[in-house]
């Protein structure tokens, strides 16, 4: 593609995208957004002669592999005549937010597709049922008694890199601010559990506490000054998902003896649910509505009997990945039965359904709201561009890069696991695949390209660039879309 990946401004709604063929995305400039879709699931085949027949059969990265996520896109276009119409059917204080994000003179301007996250949540708090638009509650309802019976989750896809924290912060806002000054609204809370998948994402995270010094309210400019006070009233607990495992129960301290008699359940040496509420969630006791919010959220779902057969690796993998599911969604269960829960509020660039769920592999959460996907965050230059290595940089426009569809020559050929030394395996005693290394030389090639060519240029005319030609670059510079510079991405 030898036209600038960026089309739009990461601060406007976007206007234009890049159309998308077999080979993916091409030259062609299409006018208008481009609508959500996904990619239908193909079952991953097992060997060669498998992938070839379902090439042949589905049409490899055809369109007819690809749909439109109406419900999505029909919400997205409500929001937007909404928005056009000056944001009626809601409250003083979420307007007055709306159009502070919005301000055209601020300084720290957030991001188009933030400030759309919370256009999607507030009418579909406030607004879809009293505009007449039913449907739209329905559907969510509907996804989640088949899916998460006994709560109301919303999931907002966000590419990596597009800000989710500052959507975060944006939410907790919201709330807050609406409930301190409408007490009686039950739509509001001022109590809000955020849970992440492990404990770096939830240090990182204190930014989202008003007390702290570095808060995002703050530093990016979600608030205005003289509602800083009002915001001191939010009570936020951020924890890891682990927190919400049932731990063994103290009290019982032969509990191992008598399981090996048989004599004793193994639920019995566990603490309760109830107990587990008490602890992991004791800083939030006595509230009586709370707003959930799970970070990278693909991790948290109701696993289903599967037909599915897996054996050896995949087994292991599956059994792994829904055993943290299960751990996450009951551990929002167990609370639900303890307070009220508004909604479970669910972020991620990847919401979609893992291996062995009961679901089929890649799809997408039925009670997805908003998207704002990868390829529009790289074509309004939010986010770096990712390189694809190639043999030349003359290769014609009607070839197909050698190493785009990398993995499908590749996977066949790797290792299920590599050489054990001690507790970890050493991948530098594994043979990779040639086509693999090829595309690894070839990369890294083209870094160290670029970093003499940057090194010669940045030193003085007088004097020789201080590293030999023949010395790798210990820098690789690569070569990313320019990142806005008002406001970096969490």
């Amino acid at each position: 593609m030898k036209t600038s990946p960026i089309l739009n401004s990461p601060y406007y709604e976007p206007t234009r995208h890049f159309a998308a063929d077999q080979r993916g995305l091409s030259d062609e400039i299409i006018e208008g957004r481009r609508p959500s879709s996904f990619y239908i699931p193909v079952p991953r085949a097992r060997n060669r002669k498998q992938q070839l027949e379902l090439a042949d059969a589905e049409g490899a990265f055809g369109e007819e592999l690809q749909e439109e996520n109406e419900f999505i896109n029909k919400v997205r276009g409500k929001v937007s005549a909404w928005r056009a119409a000056e944001y009626p059917g809601i409250t003083r204080t979420s307007r007055e937010l709306l159009l502070y994000w919005r301000d055209e003179s601020r300084e720290n301007k957030l991001f188009f597709c933030q400030i759309e996250a919370l256009e999607t949540l507030i009418y579909i708090n406030e607004v879809a049922e009293k505009a007449g638009e039913v449907w739209a509650i329905a559907a969510l309802t509907k996804a989640n008694q088949e899916a998460n019976p006994g709560l109301y989750r919303l999931a907002f896809k966000m590419a990596t890199g597009s800000g989710k924290t500052v959507v975060m912060a944006m939410m907790i806002a919201y709330n807050t601010l609406n409930k301190v000054r409408y007490p009686a609204d039950t739509r509001f809370t001022d109590t809000f559990v955020i849970i992440t998948p492990g404990i770096t994402i939830r240090d990182r995270l204190r930014v989202l506490q008003p007390s702290e010094q570095k808060n995002y309210y703050r530093e990016r400019d979600i608030i205005s000054h003289h509602d800083m006070e009002q915001l001191q009233a939010a009570k936020i607990l951020i924890t890891n998902y682990h927190q919400l495992e049932l731990r063994s129960n103290p009290r019982i301290k032969m509990g191992a003896v008598l399981k090996s008699t048989g004599l004793i359940d193994e639920q019995v040496v566990k603490e309760s649910p109830s107990a587990m509420v008490n602890r992991a969630f004791k800083s939030i006791a006595g509230k009586s509505r709370v707003l959930v919010i799970n970070d990278e959220a693909h991790h948290c779902y109701q696993a289903r009997p599967s037909e599915e057969k897996l054996a050896g690796d995949d087994r292991k993998e599956a059994d792994e990945n829904n055993a943290e599911a299960r751990v996450w969604i009951n551990g929002i269960k167990a609370l639900a039965e303890k307070t009220e829960i508004n909604a479970v509020i669910d972020l991620s660039a990847t919401p979609y359904f893992l291996r062995g769920s009961g679901y089929p592999e890649g799809t997408m959460f039925p009670w997805v709201t908003y998207d704002f996907s990868l390829l529009d965050a790289l074509e309004a230059g939010i986010v770096k561009i990712p390189r694809l290595p190639v043999e030349s940089d003359t290769i014609r426009q009607e070839e197909m890069p050698e190493f785009r569809n990398l993995w499908e020559h590749v996977r066949d050929e790797l290792p299920k696991k590599g050489r054990r030394t001690g507790r970890e395996y050493d991948l530098s005693k594994v043979d990779l695949p040639t086509k693999l290394s090829a595309a690894l030389l070839s990369l890294y090639g083209n870094y160290e390209k670029n970093f003499r060519q940057y090194e010669v240029a940045s030193q003085p005319a007088s004097q020789p660039a201080s590293q030999p030609a023949s010395q790798p670059a210990s820098q690789p510079a690569s070569q990313p879309a320019s990142q806005p510079a008002s406001q970096p991405c969490s």
